[in-house]
Protein backbone atom coordinates (compact mmCIF):
# COMPACT_ATOMS: atom_id res chain seq x y z
CA UNK A 1 0.00 0.00 0.00
CA UNK A 2 3.12 2.59 0.85
CA UNK A 3 4.43 2.61 -2.95
CA UNK A 4 0.56 2.93 -3.81
CA UNK A 5 0.26 5.98 -1.60
CA UNK A 6 2.96 7.58 -2.49
CA UNK A 7 1.55 7.18 -6.35
CA UNK A 8 -1.28 8.46 -5.65
CA UNK A 9 0.42 11.38 -3.63
CA UNK A 10 2.75 11.82 -6.74
CA UNK A 11 0.22 12.44 -9.14
CA UNK A 12 -1.93 14.70 -7.28
CA UNK A 13 0.89 16.97 -6.47
CA UNK A 14 1.26 16.39 -10.64
CA UNK A 15 -2.23 17.62 -11.26
CA UNK A 16 -2.00 20.30 -8.82
CA UNK A 17 0.81 21.86 -11.07
CA UNK A 18 -0.12 21.09 -14.39
CA UNK A 19 -4.19 21.64 -14.18
CA UNK A 20 -4.89 21.60 -17.87
CA UNK A 21 -3.33 18.19 -18.59
CA UNK A 22 -4.85 16.60 -15.44
CA UNK A 23 -8.31 18.12 -16.93
CA UNK A 24 -7.33 16.25 -20.47
CA UNK A 25 -6.20 13.10 -19.17
CA UNK A 26 -9.29 13.12 -16.74
CA UNK A 27 -11.98 13.45 -19.72
CA UNK A 28 -10.35 10.75 -21.61
CA UNK A 29 -11.27 8.32 -19.10
CA UNK A 30 -14.81 9.61 -18.40
CA UNK A 31 -16.92 6.50 -19.11
CA UNK A 32 -20.02 8.87 -19.31
CA UNK A 33 -19.34 11.02 -21.96
CA UNK A 34 -18.56 9.86 -25.48
CA UNK A 35 -15.98 11.80 -25.87
CA UNK A 36 -14.47 10.52 -22.78
CA UNK A 37 -13.55 6.74 -22.06
CA UNK A 38 -15.40 5.27 -25.21
CA UNK A 39 -14.28 7.15 -27.64
CA UNK A 40 -10.67 6.76 -26.50
CA UNK A 41 -10.90 3.05 -26.66
CA UNK A 42 -11.98 3.68 -30.07
CA UNK A 43 -9.14 5.17 -31.08
CA UNK A 44 -6.81 3.12 -29.33
CA UNK A 45 -8.63 0.12 -31.51
CA UNK A 46 -8.30 2.10 -34.76
CA UNK A 47 -4.95 2.74 -34.32
CA UNK A 48 -3.66 -0.66 -33.65
CA UNK A 49 -6.23 -1.77 -36.89
CA UNK A 50 -3.88 0.47 -39.23
CA UNK A 51 -0.75 -0.82 -37.30
CA UNK A 52 -1.95 -4.66 -37.78
CA UNK A 53 -2.77 -3.08 -41.37
CA UNK A 54 0.42 -1.63 -42.09
CA UNK A 55 1.99 -4.94 -41.04
CA UNK A 56 0.35 -6.47 -43.90
CA UNK A 57 1.32 -4.17 -46.30
CA UNK A 58 4.96 -4.11 -45.52
CA UNK A 59 5.03 -8.19 -46.15
CA UNK A 60 2.98 -7.54 -49.35
CA UNK A 61 5.73 -5.28 -51.24
CA UNK A 62 8.37 -7.61 -49.72
CA UNK A 63 5.84 -10.65 -51.42
CA UNK A 64 7.63 -13.68 -51.51
CA UNK A 65 7.02 -14.74 -47.61
CA UNK A 66 3.57 -13.84 -47.58
CA UNK A 67 2.77 -15.32 -50.70
CA UNK A 68 4.37 -18.68 -50.17
CA UNK A 69 2.08 -18.57 -46.65
CA UNK A 70 -1.13 -17.31 -48.77
CA UNK A 71 -0.52 -20.11 -51.39
CA UNK A 72 0.22 -22.80 -48.20
CA UNK A 73 -3.31 -21.86 -46.77
CA UNK A 74 -4.77 -21.97 -49.97
CA UNK A 75 -3.83 -25.20 -50.41
CA UNK A 76 -5.62 -26.44 -47.41
CA UNK A 77 -9.01 -25.62 -48.89
CA UNK A 78 -8.25 -27.50 -52.48
CA UNK A 79 -10.72 -30.55 -51.18
CA UNK A 80 -13.50 -28.20 -50.58
CA UNK A 81 -13.21 -26.51 -54.08
CA UNK A 82 -15.43 -29.50 -55.59
CA UNK A 83 -18.91 -31.00 -55.68
CA UNK A 84 -21.34 -29.15 -52.86
CA UNK A 85 -18.77 -27.07 -50.96
CA UNK A 86 -18.45 -25.16 -54.02
CA UNK A 87 -22.23 -24.36 -54.20
CA UNK A 88 -22.32 -23.68 -50.66
CA UNK A 89 -19.80 -21.41 -50.24
CA UNK A 90 -20.32 -20.11 -53.75
CA UNK A 91 -24.05 -18.69 -52.15
CA UNK A 92 -22.48 -17.28 -48.91
CA UNK A 93 -19.50 -15.42 -51.22
CA UNK A 94 -22.80 -13.53 -52.93
CA UNK A 95 -23.93 -12.09 -49.67
CA UNK A 96 -20.60 -9.99 -49.98
CA UNK A 97 -21.41 -8.63 -53.62
CA UNK A 98 -21.82 -4.97 -53.96
CA UNK A 99 -25.20 -5.97 -54.99
CA UNK A 100 -26.34 -7.73 -51.95
CA UNK A 101 -24.04 -4.72 -49.50
CA UNK A 102 -25.67 -1.77 -51.86
CA UNK A 103 -29.50 -3.86 -51.19
CA UNK A 104 -28.88 -4.44 -47.37
CA UNK A 105 -27.59 -0.63 -46.88
CA UNK A 106 -30.72 1.18 -48.59
CA UNK A 107 -33.06 -1.66 -46.88
CA UNK A 108 -31.12 -0.61 -43.53
CA UNK A 109 -31.76 2.63 -44.51
CA UNK A 110 -35.28 3.14 -44.98
CA UNK A 111 -35.26 1.19 -41.81
CA UNK A 112 -33.67 3.89 -40.01
CA UNK A 113 -35.80 6.89 -41.23
CA UNK A 114 -39.05 4.85 -40.97
CA UNK A 115 -37.96 4.40 -37.30
CA UNK A 116 -36.91 7.84 -36.49
CA UNK A 117 -33.51 6.75 -35.68
CA UNK A 118 -31.15 9.15 -38.11
CA UNK A 119 -28.51 9.53 -35.77
CA UNK A 120 -27.03 6.23 -37.51
CA UNK A 121 -27.66 7.66 -41.58
CA UNK A 122 -24.62 9.58 -41.91
CA UNK A 123 -22.34 7.31 -39.71
CA UNK A 124 -23.37 4.03 -42.19
CA UNK A 125 -22.87 6.07 -44.98
CA UNK A 126 -19.11 7.20 -44.19
CA UNK A 127 -18.66 3.65 -42.76
CA UNK A 128 -19.54 2.52 -46.19
CA UNK A 129 -17.89 4.87 -48.58
CA UNK A 130 -14.89 5.43 -46.63
CA UNK A 131 -14.76 1.31 -46.68
CA UNK A 132 -14.79 1.32 -50.49
CA UNK A 133 -12.82 3.95 -51.09
CA UNK A 134 -9.98 3.00 -49.37
CA UNK A 135 -10.30 -1.01 -50.67
CA UNK A 136 -10.33 0.16 -54.22
CA UNK A 137 -7.92 2.76 -53.55
CA UNK A 138 -5.55 -0.38 -52.55
CA UNK A 139 -6.25 -2.18 -54.70
CA UNK A 140 -5.91 0.02 -57.70
CA UNK A 141 -2.49 1.06 -55.60
CA UNK A 142 -1.14 -2.44 -55.15
CA UNK A 143 -2.27 -4.06 -58.70
CA UNK A 144 -1.65 -7.57 -56.71
CA UNK A 145 -2.89 -10.60 -58.95
CA UNK A 146 -5.08 -12.98 -57.63
CA UNK A 147 -4.64 -16.40 -57.25
CA UNK A 148 -5.46 -18.76 -59.77
CA UNK A 149 -8.83 -19.42 -60.74
CA UNK A 150 -9.78 -22.89 -59.86
CA UNK A 151 -13.75 -22.69 -59.85
CA UNK A 152 -16.61 -21.07 -61.90
CA UNK A 153 -16.63 -17.97 -59.28
CA UNK A 154 -13.80 -15.63 -61.00
CA UNK A 155 -13.23 -11.65 -60.42
CA UNK A 156 -11.59 -9.06 -62.69
CA UNK A 157 -10.25 -6.16 -60.31
CA UNK A 158 -7.10 -6.83 -58.39
CA UNK A 159 -6.76 -8.58 -55.20
CA UNK A 160 -5.62 -6.36 -52.59
CA UNK A 161 -7.17 -6.05 -50.38
CA UNK A 162 -10.91 -7.76 -50.20
CA UNK A 163 -13.86 -5.95 -51.36
CA UNK A 164 -15.94 -8.92 -50.05
CA UNK A 165 -14.36 -9.17 -46.45
CA UNK A 166 -13.95 -5.06 -46.05
CA UNK A 167 -18.17 -4.34 -47.33
CA UNK A 168 -19.00 -7.41 -44.85
CA UNK A 169 -17.20 -5.99 -42.07
CA UNK A 170 -18.17 -2.22 -42.56
CA UNK A 171 -22.28 -2.94 -43.43
CA UNK A 172 -23.10 -5.97 -41.70
CA UNK A 173 -21.00 -5.04 -38.60
CA UNK A 174 -22.73 -1.59 -39.00
CA UNK A 175 -25.84 -3.46 -39.15
CA UNK A 176 -25.74 -5.22 -35.85
CA UNK A 177 -24.49 -2.29 -33.92
CA UNK A 178 -27.84 -0.20 -35.25
CA UNK A 179 -30.08 -3.23 -33.83
CA UNK A 180 -28.20 -4.29 -30.79
CA UNK A 181 -27.60 -0.81 -29.27
CA UNK A 182 -30.92 -0.57 -27.93
CA UNK A 183 -31.77 -4.21 -27.59
CA UNK A 184 -32.50 -4.91 -23.64
CA UNK A 185 -30.64 -7.68 -22.63
CA UNK A 186 -26.94 -8.32 -22.66
CA UNK A 187 -27.34 -11.75 -24.18
CA UNK A 188 -29.67 -10.68 -27.02
CA UNK A 189 -26.87 -7.92 -27.36
CA UNK A 190 -23.91 -10.25 -27.82
CA UNK A 191 -26.37 -12.91 -30.15
CA UNK A 192 -26.71 -10.35 -32.65
CA UNK A 193 -22.53 -9.42 -32.17
CA UNK A 194 -21.91 -13.38 -32.40
CA UNK A 195 -23.78 -14.52 -35.42
CA UNK A 196 -22.93 -11.36 -37.67
CA UNK A 197 -19.40 -12.43 -36.87
CA UNK A 198 -19.72 -15.39 -38.51
CA UNK A 199 -21.48 -14.53 -40.75
CA UNK A 200 -18.48 -11.66 -41.78
CA UNK A 201 -16.02 -14.92 -41.23
CA UNK A 202 -17.71 -17.36 -43.48
CA UNK A 203 -17.86 -14.84 -46.36
CA UNK A 204 -14.14 -14.09 -46.23
CA UNK A 205 -13.34 -17.88 -45.43
CA UNK A 206 -15.54 -18.36 -49.00
CA UNK A 207 -12.94 -15.64 -50.76
CA UNK A 208 -9.76 -18.18 -49.89
CA UNK A 209 -11.69 -21.25 -50.65
CA UNK A 210 -13.15 -20.28 -54.05
CA UNK A 211 -9.46 -19.07 -54.30
CA UNK A 212 -10.79 -15.80 -55.71
CA UNK A 213 -8.48 -13.77 -52.89
CA UNK A 214 -5.62 -14.71 -50.59
CA UNK A 215 -5.77 -14.96 -47.24
CA UNK A 216 -3.65 -11.69 -46.59
CA UNK A 217 -6.42 -10.29 -48.99
CA UNK A 218 -8.78 -11.03 -46.60
CA UNK A 219 -7.31 -10.16 -43.59
CA UNK A 220 -6.60 -6.61 -44.90
CA UNK A 221 -10.21 -6.53 -46.18
CA UNK A 222 -11.86 -7.02 -42.57
CA UNK A 223 -8.83 -4.79 -40.83
CA UNK A 224 -10.53 -1.98 -43.32
CA UNK A 225 -13.90 -2.46 -42.78
CA UNK A 226 -13.00 -3.07 -39.41
CA UNK A 227 -11.18 0.60 -39.05
CA UNK A 228 -13.79 2.64 -41.13
CA UNK A 229 -16.02 0.61 -38.61
CA UNK A 230 -15.23 2.47 -35.68
CA UNK A 231 -15.53 5.56 -37.26
CA UNK A 232 -19.03 4.83 -37.79
CA UNK A 233 -19.65 3.77 -34.12
CA UNK A 234 -17.63 6.93 -33.04
CA UNK A 235 -20.14 9.22 -35.17
CA UNK A 236 -23.26 7.45 -34.00
CA UNK A 237 -22.27 7.57 -30.62
CA UNK A 238 -21.79 11.36 -30.57
CA UNK A 239 -24.60 11.71 -32.49
CA UNK A 240 -26.60 9.77 -29.57
CA UNK A 241 -25.10 11.88 -27.05
CA UNK A 242 -26.11 15.30 -28.28
CA UNK A 243 -30.07 14.11 -29.21
CA UNK A 244 -30.11 12.95 -25.92
CA UNK A 245 -28.98 16.32 -24.74
CA UNK A 246 -31.80 18.22 -27.24
CA UNK A 247 -34.28 16.00 -25.55
CA UNK A 248 -33.46 16.78 -22.02
CA UNK A 249 -33.79 20.04 -22.85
Amino acid sequence: SRPGTRAVAAYRGLAGRLPRIDRFVRGRVDPARIAGLPLTLIVAAALYLLFLLGGIVEEILEAEEILRLDRRIGGWFAPLREGPPVSLFTMITRMGNMEALVAVCLVTTAFLVAFRRRAYLVSLWVCVVGTQAATWAGKYGFARDRPDFVTEVTAQSASFPSAHAAGAMAVYGFLAYAIARDLPSPRARFQAAYWTSILVALIGLSRVVLSVHYASDVAAGFLVGGFWLLVGFAIAEFARERRNRTDDT
